[in-house]
């Protein structure tokens, strides 16, 4: 998926994370966008990587496109260091909304992530979509009223 793509996942997971559990809808939906950026530091030309480019460079030397930064094993070890820093549990749970939205919009791609490494297995959803197809701008389009709605309850 795109980064737009990304950004409205996270979005649409944090406004819908904060109206079923009353978390602060401004702190969830703000951290939830950085969340759904961070797995991408891994590709270097990715929103996060390229404002980030040394560290971008050096995760994807080591470790490639959608592995380690994609996997259940880096969103509990960021959720431990986030945990470390943050007191705020509407960041704290938006960060993982995000981040969890990211894997799951890219286990919707073709190419599918490797969940569970360091194990190879790649991970794809049944349906699945190219990355930058007019199906994503479908996703986009579903994620943005999907978003739209969840603000305009708690507004209410």
């Amino acid at each position: 998926m795109t980064g737009k793509t990304h950004i409205m996942g996270g979005v649409a997971s944090c406004t819908a994370v904060a109206y079923f559990y009353g978390y602060d809808p401004v702190f969830m939906t703000a951290s939830g966008v950085l969340g759904a950026l961070i797995p991408d530091i891994c590709h270097t030309k990715s929103k996060i990587g390229r404002k980030l480019p040394i560290l971008s460079t050096l995760v994807s030397s080591i470790f490639g496109h959608r592995t380690f930064t994609h996997s259940l094993l880096f969103l509990l070890l960021t959720a431990f260091a986030a945990h470390l820093y943050f007191a705020n549990q509407s960041i704290l749970v938006g960060l993982m909304a995000g981040m969890a939205s990211h894997l799951l919009l890219d286990a919707g791609t073709t190419n599918g992530i490797k969940l569970f490494f360091p194990s190879s297995i790649r991970i794809r959803l049944p349906l699945y979509i190219k990355t930058g197809g007019k199906a994503e701008q479908g996703v986009m389009a579903a994620l943005t009223i999907l978003s739209c709605y969840f603000i305009a309850v708690l507004m209410a």
